[in-house]
Parts: structure tokens; C-alpha cells; sequence
């Protein structure tokens, strides 16, 4: 139906007849000619109808309407001087009709502008109810273009390496594995049911196992989860698991990719080797074991200078076993006024917002003095006061914003604060404009965490980690004690705040993996139960391997400047996990539900409470 697309046309094309096919991205009448903008997923061309040259094309111009569907055929010719237009790749030619075909008229009302002429902000609830009018505009057109990119150079890098795809299941059993599944009846197998995966982690295990030894998939993964910007009930991961190679060969392959990636999509060269840190230099720094190092306000911890002050939110906060820690906002005292700490400020609300009952401050003035409230100007000697500010490198000018409690609640308020004041202050351009690519290996976790709710251990990353080999030792018999404060082998990879992905080497030693569950509060029998394949392959010869995996949708955000990873998604769901474009979820009919051997005991709240 077409000899070329709309946006590939250039001058060599001159005194060519083509035939293309697009939308018409809006119209335009200059009394005697009629100038169409046609466009199509290459781009956009104009089309110029003259009465004179073309009189069935131009009486088929004069009623066309935005985003119909035409066939046209025509002589490409160098645009006048004067309509040149250096801002279209095509704005040295246009295409003066001979014919049009329309091939299909809108027949209804535009819920919103198409054309890449009005990319305005259109709520993203329109945006997604119409989701196949909004892939049409250009920045949708160009995210889902860096996406399919970004999958097929990771492809072509891991087959390069020797990796093969290999597809596992998505109907497969409920295990436990740090988020709620979504599980499906089988019918055919009544009273019984499948889940959906929240990864293929297992699946991937048993291929090292199975002798593959190098796997790589783009894996569909389900959690039914609360939801945010950056996360939706179902996702894509660059999965991978490898045989035989240790954490340094496992992180360098993977900065490579991450490199090729970054030098095909965005042009870049990334230095490598990426840096690293610690899981524990990481929260004790940052607060957060996903830092965002592009520019500084580190976490300073002063609990040691304050801990014997009158002052007890401070001293009180240590003698509980918490921590006093802060930050450093250079150009603070300018940037930050009181009101903005105090109760009702913006400031004090992110603190709030992360657990905390507010923030104490300092002002460092002229000369290194200080200015703050009174009961902690009095109860600060002057041997603490030059400890404080000498350890926080604070000049005058500076604003100190401290954090007094629990220590995981101050690491949580002030990281917030420290993010919030960096983009508040200009320290982080805008997503669509960053040019910083800060990447960082974050290595060391801790192979549990406390559930205080619950009172047992849970595996941090999940219970197929392995741990350190310096802290767990040889003799068998002494994992049980040493497992709760090991170390994991395992590593997240940062990018500007973000956790790109993140893996581990895991366990391949069965009696290991046996007690690893026991751990986490698994009996036996229960173990066996849902991790009885797993246990029982690793018995039959399994290599040591690790694996790593890549959140798609969220590498794709970053890399297309954009805050949401449902700009990144061809049909994404809502932060409610609806899909307003179909409507699903929806209802089934009570004969679905009777050969599903369920039934549903949904009762609607808001019809409840009006009986």
C-alpha cells in the first residue's frame, strides 16, 4: 500500500513519486492550498494539495478531519526557501498530491489531540482509557521504539556470550516468596490451584541444574502488591542465571551489558568498573540501600558527640539504642527557612511522612556560630559543638537537619529529606533532562531481617541467597548458630536512587538450603512441602551458579527521561491494578465460576452500608 514512510523522506527522494500511508496529524487551509501534516510511526511529511495540479485530491482535502486515515499518492519536491523547517527531519521536501484515498474516517469525537503539534498534558486517566489513541502521539510512539531497542541489544549481547532463552512456566505453585501471588483455579483439578510467578527463580535454578549452564529470558512476573509509579501488578525482568562463575565474573559480565545497552540506546560510554558499597556502608551513609550518589548530603552519624547532652531527644534517642544522625545542606540556611522544619512545612512533612516525629536543625553562621533552639544551644559544649561541625565539614551558611530515634526511622526520614531537598535545591535535573548516569554495585546484604509482627526471621533478598563462606565456616553443625548474622552473596545494582536489579550466587548444597529454610521459620515437613523439587535437584548434582535480574520497565524509564513505568508499557494498569481500557478486572459468570469449583463472597461496601 506504500512505497515509503512519512518521515523517511529526504531531498535525495526529489522528483520521486511515492506512495504513502499514515494519519493526518492535523490540516491546514491558505485560501487555494491546502497543506496536510501526514504522519506515520517513521515521522511526519507534508502533503501539499494544489486545485490546479490535483482537483479530486483537493476536494477530498477540503473535509478531512485529525487522525483520518489516508492513502496518498504524489511527486516529492524541495520545499520553497521560506517554508524550509530544520526542525523536521523531513522539512526539506514535501509531497505535492496527485491522489487521495481515504481509507478510514473518525467517526466519533477525539477525546484528546493526537498530533505532535499538541502533546499537551492530558490526564493520564484519559491517556489510559485510551490507551490506542495515546500510543499514536510521539513520546509514547519513541518509549515503546527505546524499549523493544533496549530488549533486543541485551538479546544480541547474551547470545554473544553464550546464553540461550529458554521460556518457563507461567501457570505454576504458590511459594513463598516476599509478595502476595495471584493464584488461578484449575478446573480441571478441583479444589486445587495454580499461581502466577512472581519470578522464575526456581524454574532458573532447576536449568543450571538441568546442565544449560547460561540462561537468559524476558520473563512476564506477577505480585499482587500495593502499587506506586514504578511498579504494576505485572512486569518484565531480563532474567538470567549462569553455572560456574563467581560474584566478580557475575558482576562484570553484567556491567558489560549494562554498558552495551547504555552505548546502543543513549550513545554513552559508561566507565566500568561501577563502584560499590557495602550493604551496611550503604544505610549507614545513605540510609537506604538504594543511594542516589549524584550529588552529597551524606548521613553523618553524631550519636557518640551527643549521646551524654541534655538535650533528650538526642541523648534519650542513644540510651534507647537508636542513633542521631544528619545532614549537611550546604546553602541551607538561604534555601530553608523555619517554617519549612517546623510542624506544617514542607520539610518537616517528608520527615513525618517516613515515621518521624519531626527534625531537629542547626544553622552554622559567620565565624562557626551556631543558631538553633535554646535546649540545644545550651546543652552543646563548645568541645561538641567543634566535634559536630568539624565531622559534618559544615561551613557557615550551612543547615544541619538531624534525626533522633530508632535508627531504621532515621535512616528512612533523613533519606527522604536528603531526596526531596536535592531536587527541592537543584542538585538532580529532571528526569527528561538528567545526563548523569551514577551506577552502583551494592553488595553484602544481610541474609535476614526481623519480622517484629510475626517475631521470626525472613529472608531479606529470598531464602535461595547464598551466604558468605567467611561467616558461615565449614563445620556444618554450626549454621544453624551462625545463619541469622550472615552475610548474603548477593548484590543490587543503582542507578541515581533507583535499584535497577539485583541477584545472587545460591545455594546448591541441599542440607545448606535445608537449614537456610529452617531459618526462616520452615519446618520440614512444610519445607518439603513447597521447595520439595527444589531441595531434591539440588541432590542430584548441582553446579554452583548464580543469576541476576533487570527490571525492564524500569531501566526503560530512566532511560527515556520519564517518572512513571506506565509510559514505558504499551497497556499498563492503574495504581488500583485496573486496566481502564478493557475494564478488567471484571466479573465471570456464575457458570465460569462453577466449573472453577469457587465461588465468590465479595460483598461491595458501599452497597452493605446502605442496607
Amino acid at each position: 500500500m506504500r512505497s515509503n514512510g512519512c518521515g523517511d523522506l529526504r531531498d535525495t527522494h526529489i522528483d520521486e513519486t511515492v506512495q504513502l500511508c499514515g494519519w493526518v496529524d492535523r490540516r491546514r487551509d491558505h485560501g487555494g492550498v491546502i497543506f496536510i501534516d501526514l504522519r506515520d510511526r517513521s515521522g511526519t511529511v507534508q502533503i501539499t494539495v494544489d486545485p490546479d495540479l490535483g482537483a479530486d485530491a483537493f476536494a477530498v482535502a477540503e473535509h478531512l478531519r485529525s487522525e483520518t486515515v489516508l492513502q496518498v499518492v504524489g511527486l516529492v519536491r524541495a520545499r520553497p526557501g521560506e517554508s524550509l523547517n530544520d526542525r523536521l527531519a523531513t522539512g526539506a521536501v514535501e509531497v505535492l498530491a496527485s491522489s487521495i484515498h481515504v481509507l478510514n474516517r473518525v467517526k466519533g469525537t477525539l477525546p484528546f489531540p493526537v498530533s505532535v503539534h499538541d502533546e499537551e498534558n492530558t490526564r493520564e486517566e484519559l491517556r489510559l482509557r485510551h490507551r490506542f489513541l495515546d500510543l499514536r502521539r510521539k513520546r509514547m510512539n519513541d518509549n515503546l521504539r527505546l524499549r523493544a531497542q533496549t530488549i533486543q541489544t541485551a538479546r544480541r549481547f547474551l547470545e554473544d556470550e553464550g546464553f540461550i532463552e529458554v521460556e518457563t512456566p507461567v501457570l505454576t505453585r504458590s511459594t513463598p516468596e516476599g509478595a502476595r501471588d495471584y493464584i488461578l483455579p484449575s478446573r480441571v483439578c478441583g479444589g486445587e490451584w495454580f499461581a502466577l510467578p512472581q519470578s522464575p527463580q526456581l524454574f532458573k535454578q532447576l536449568l543450571m541444574v538441568g546442565g544449560i549452564e547460561r540462561y537468559y529470558q524476558v520473563a512476564r512476573c506477577f505480585r499482587d502488591e500495593d502499587l506506586r509509579a514504578d511498579r504494576q501488578p505485572e512486569f518484565t525482568q531480563l532474567d538470567m542465571e549462569m553455572s560456574f562463575m563467581g560474584q566478580e565474573e557475575i558482576l562484570a559480565l553484567n556491567e558489560r551489558l549494562i554498558a552495551a545497552i547504555w552505548k546502543t540506546v543513549k550513545g554513552i560510554d559508561l566507565p566500568l568498573p561501577f563502584p560499590r558499597l557495602t550493604w551496611h556502608e550503604a544505610m549507614e551513609r545513605y540510609g537506604t540501600d538504594r543511594p542516589d550518589t549524584r550529588y552529597g548530603m551524606e548521613l553523618t552519624n553524631v550519636s557518640d558527640i551527643v549521646k551524654d547532652m541534655g538535650f533528650k531527644v538526642f541523648s534519650g534517642a542513644v540510651k534507647s539504642g537508636g542513633s542521631v544522625k544528619c545532614i549537611a545542606v550546604a546553602g541551607g540556611n538561604d534555601a530553608v527557612s523555619n517554617v519549612r522544619i517546623k510542624p506544617g512545612g514542607d520539610v518537616f512533612s517528608e520527615a513525618q511522612a517516613a515515621g518521624a516525629g519531626g527534625l531537629a536543625f542547626i544553622r552554622v553562621r559567620e565565624g562557626g556560630e551556631i543558631d538553633t533552639i535554646g535546649a540545644i544551644k545550651d546543652n552543646l559544649s563548645d568541645e561538641q559543638k567543634q566535634t559536630l561541625l568539624q565531622r559534618t565539614g559544615a561551613e557557615p551558611g550551612t543547615l544541619l537537619l538531624f534525626g533522633a530515634g530508632d535508627t531504621a526511622t532515621v535512616n528512612k526520614a533523613l533519606d527522604r529529606v536528603r531526596q526531596y531537598l536535592a531536587k527541592e535545591m537543584g542538585l538532580v535535573k529532571a528526569d527528561r533532562e538528567n545526563d548523569q548516569w551514577n551506577f552502583l554495585w551494592v553488595v553484602d546484604f544481610p541474609m535476614f531481617e526481623f519480622n517484629k509482627d510475626e517475631n521470626r526471621l525472613e529472608a531479606l533478598h529470598h531464602p535461595f541467597c547464598a551466604p558468605n563462606t567467611t561467616d558461615l565456616g565449614d563445620n556444618a553443625e554450626d549454621w544453624a548458630k551462625k545463619l541469622p548474622t550472615a552475610r548474603a552473596q548477593a548484590y543490587d545494582l543503582v542507578l541515581n536512587g533507583l535499584e535497577l536489579g539485583g541477584g545472587s550466587l545460591r545455594i546448591h548444597d541441599s542440607a545448606l538450603q535445608r537449614e537456610v529454610l529452617n531459618s526462616i521459620g520452615l519446618a520440614p515437613e512444610e519445607a518439603q512441602e513447597q521447595f520439595g523439587f527444589l531441595v531434591d535437584a539440588l541432590d542430584m548434582g548441582a553446579p554452583p551458579h548464580g543469576g541476576l535480574a533487570f527490571g525492564v520497565d524500569r531501566m526503560v524509564m530512566l532511560l527515556a527521561g520519564e517518572d512513571s513505568i506506565r509510559d514505558t508499557i504499551a497497556f499498563p494498569k492503574t495504581q488500583q491494578a485496573r486496566c481502564l481500557m478493557t475494564a478488567a478486572p471484571a466479573g465471570v459468570s456464575g457458570q465460569q465460576l462453577e466449573d472453577l469449583h469457587v465461588a465468590s463472597t465479595w460483598v461491595d461496601p458501599v452497597t452493605e452500608n446502605t442496607d
